[in-house]
């Protein structure tokens, strides 16, 4: 039986609060992690991602905080990271509440930690983060760190094969092409990773439309699709969406 496809929410989250902006700038506050959690559960969302980006140790410790008052409020899985540079932060994470950690930066500077990560909290636990941009001159696909400011060598699929030998049970892939344009997903991205990858992907960046989840679905052969701002902004109503896709002949979880 086929798994029913997923559909993410994410939240950023700084000292404590959900932001969202355009391209990281004019963050604005748009409300309290628990009552934004609870309208997404009751909308239909399937899980929630809570991204912190200050990521700095004030934020930290509001982030724990963060995700203990949601945990507790909401029974939706939870996936959180930012600013995750080692065991004992994911630990908190996890012992706060959150069903998954997921680790970006510094599986890149140290890919061990996703091997102890999973070996401690299972693979299920472990999500790999990856930020991909087309790289036009080697015509390539580049993994960018550091909050997508820095390019790496690395090129996504090849990460993407290594973080899934080393533990990971799943892969939140972020097209930086098309992050924010609301033109679509990066359908040849995830074409590209379903043929090498075996676990799990997530898709994000470029939702506009109903049809965009149902290419990414269906031609992206992907697991679940994340959006933030058609859904912050209400332009896309989840239960409408749902719908649309179960009548395509999607699994959904209605």
């Amino acid at each position: 039986m086929a798994l029913a496809k997923r559909i993410v929410p994410a939240l950023d989250v700084k000292n404590g609060r959900v932001v969202k902006g355009v391209n990281f700038l004019n963050l604005q506050d748009v409300g309290d992690p628990v009552d934004t959690a609870i309208a997404y559960q009751n909308a239909g969302a399937d899980e929630l991602v809570f991204l912190d980006i200050s990521a700095t140790l004030e934020g930290r410790s509001t982030m724990i905080d963060m995700i203990e008052r949601v945990s507790s409020a909401v029974f939706i899985p939870l996936t959180a990271g930012g600013g995750v540079t080692d065991l004992e932060s994911m630990r908190a994470i996890i012992q706060a509440g959150a069903d998954k950690v997921f680790l970006n930066s510094a599986a890149v500077s140290n890919p061990e930690l996703i091997r102890q990560g999973a070996e401690l909290f299972g693979s299920q636990a472990i999500v790999g983060a990856i930020d991909s941009k087309w790289d036009e001159i080697e015509q390539k696909h580049r993994v960018y760190v550091s909050g997508g400011t820095k390019a790496t060598s690395l090129e996504t699929t090849n990460w993407a094969k290594k973080m899934v030998q080393y533990g990971v049970g799943e892969l939140l892939v972020t097209s930086m092409n098309t992050d924010g344009t609301k033109n679509g997903y990066d359908i040849a991205l995830y074409q590209e990773l379903d043929k090498i990858i075996n676990v799990p992907i997530v898709a994000s960046g470029g939702a506009g439309k109903l049809s965009d989840f149902s290419a990414v679905f269906k031609s992206g052969h992907v697991d679940a699709a994340l959006a933030a701002s058609v859904f912050h902004y209400g332009e896309i109503e989840i239960a409408d969406l749902k719908k649309q896709l179960h009548s395509e002949g999607m699994v959904m979880r209605l």
